[in-house]
C-alpha cells in the first residue's frame, strides 16, 4: 500500500503543478452546460405568424382575438395581418414568418351550419422544432375556440388531467448530469489518459522499473490517481453546476451522501476504461486524435442530450453497455428527482462492474517492460 501510494503522490503532485490541466477538465462542460442549456429546451417566443382574414365574420374575429390574446400573454406567436394568401406563404418560404394562418371565405357560415369548419396553417417544416411548438400552440388554440359557450350538464367526453411529479425542469437542469459526466470523463481523458501515454514516452516509466513496485502495484496507484481527479472534478462541478442551473438538492445530506458514491463509482469507470484504452499505446497523438471519437462515442448515446426512447434499435445497443448511460441516469435521479439509493443501485452495480471488469483485463494487458 506504501509503494501504490507513492504512485498516487508523485501523480497528484504532478497534476496539481499543472492548474492548466484542471481548469481544462472543468471549464468546457461547464461552457457546454451555460451555452447548451440555455440554447436548446427553451420555449418559443414571439415566432412571426401571418394572418389571412378572407372571411371578415364574426367566427373570424374570435380567431384574430384569440391570436391577440397570446400575443399578449405567453407570447408564443406574434399576428401579422396579410391581405394576400400568396404573400403570406411566399414569406413563409423565404423564412420573413415562421407560418401563416389562413381563414377561408364563409368559415363563419360554416361554423354556424356545422359543415366541417376549417382554417389553415403553413409552415415552414425544415426547421422541425419551430414547426412543432407553433402546430401545438394552435391545435391547443383550436380546441379552446371548439370548446361550447355553455358546458353541457353531463360530460359526454372523456377529460385527461395531468400530474406531474415535479416543478418545471429547464434544460438546463436537464442537461447538468450529462455536463457532471462530461466533465468526469474530461478529467479521466487528460488528467489521465494522456498524462499517462506522455509520461511513457518521455520515459518516466522506465524509472519504475529499477524500484520493487510490481506490476499490479503500478496498475492500482496509477488508477487510483486518476480516479482521485477525477472525484475532485465531480465534486467541484456538481456544486458549481448544481448553482448555475438553481438545483437545490445537493443541500440534502442524503442526496449529497448519494451523490459522492456515484462520483466515486463513475471515477472508478471511467478511468479503467480510459487505462484498458491505453494501456497498450505508445504514441502520445493517439489520446489526442480519439477524444472526439470517444466523446461523440459515450457522451451522446448516454441519453444526456436526449431520450433513449428516441433512438433506433442499433443506438440502443450502443447504450445499454455505455458506462455514461448508467452515470448519466444515476445523476438524474439524484439532482433532479431526489430519490434515494434504492432508486440508483442498478446503475451503482453497472459501473462497479464495469470497473472491475475494466482493470481486471488492462492489468495482464500492461507491460512493464523498456
Amino acid at each position: 500500500m506504501n509503494r501504490i501510494m507513492a504512485i498516487v503522490e508523485r501523480e497528484m503532485r504532478k497534476f496539481f503543478r499543472s492548474p492548466a490541466l484542471m481548469l481544462a477538465s472543468m471549464i468546457f462542460p461547464l461552457v457546454q452546460l451555460i451555452i447548451l442549456g440555455n440554447a436548446f429546451g427553451g420555449k418559443i417566443h414571439d415566432a412571426k405568424i401571418a394572418i389571412v382574414d378572407q372571411d371578415g365574420g364574426p367566427q373570424a374575429l374570435r380567431i384574430r382575438e384569440a391570436f391577440d390574446a397570446v400575443r399578449a400573454n405567453i407570447r408564443t406567436f406574434t399576428p401579422i395581418p396579410y391581405d394576400s394568401d400568396k404573400q403570406a406563404q411566399e414569406d413563409v418560404r423565404n423564412g420573413r414568418l415562421q407560418g401563416a394562418v389562413i381563414i377561408p371565405p364563409q368559415f363563419s357560415r360554416r361554423v354556424y351550419e356545422e359543415n366541417h369548419p376549417r382554417i389553415v396553417l403553413v409552415v415552414d417544416n425544415s426547421d422541425n422544432f419551430m414547426s412543432s411548438a407553433v402546430e401545438a400552440e394552435l391545435t391547443d388554440l383550436t380546441n379552446a375556440l371548439n370548446q361550447p359557450t355553455v358546458s353541457p350538464r353531463i360530460l359526454q367526453q372523456t377529460a385527461l388531467d395531468i400530474v406531474e411529479l415535479y416543478p418545471y425542469i429547464e434544460y438546463m437542469k436537464y442537461l447538468l448530469p450529462g455536463s457532471l459526466a462530461l466533465a468526469m470523463f474530461v478529467s479521466v481523458m487528460i488528467g489521465g489518459g494522456m498524462l499517462y501515454i506522455d509520461d511513457k514516452a518521455r520515459g518516466v516509466h522506465e524509472g519504475y522499473l529499477v524500484t520493487p513496485i510490481t506490476k499490479l502495484e503500478l496498475v492500482l496507484g496509477l488508477n487510483l490517481a486518476g480516479a482521485i481527479k477525477a472525484v475532485m472534478t465531480g465534486v467541484v462541478i456538481v456544486v458549481i453546476g448544481s448553482m448555475l442551473a438553481g438545483v437545490g438538492t445537493i443541500f440534502n445530506p442524503i442526496t449529497m451522501f448519494g451523490l459522492l458514491i456515484m462520483i466515486t463509482l463513475t471515477s472508478l469507470a471511467f478511468n479503467t476504461m480510459m487505462f484498458l484504452l491505453m494501456v497498450r499505446i505508445e504514441d502520445p497523438l493517439v489520446p489526442r486524435a480519439m477524444f472526439g471519437i470517444l466523446n461523440t462515442l459515450l457522451f451522446f448515446p448516454s441519453g444526456s442530450v436526449y431520450p433513449i426512447q428516441a433512438f433506433p434499435p442499433w443506438l440502443r445497443v450502443i447504450a445499454k453497455g455505455d458506462p455514461f448511460t448508467y452515470a448519466v441516469d444515476g445523476f438524474k435521479c439524484l439532482l433532479l428527482k431526489e430519490t434515494t439509493l434504492t432508486a440508483v443501485w442498478g446503475d451503482m452495480a453497472f459501473l462497479t462492474i464495469f470497473a472491475a471488469i475494466t482493470l481486471g483485463i488492462a492489468i495482464p494487458l500492461f507491460k512493464r517492460t523498456l
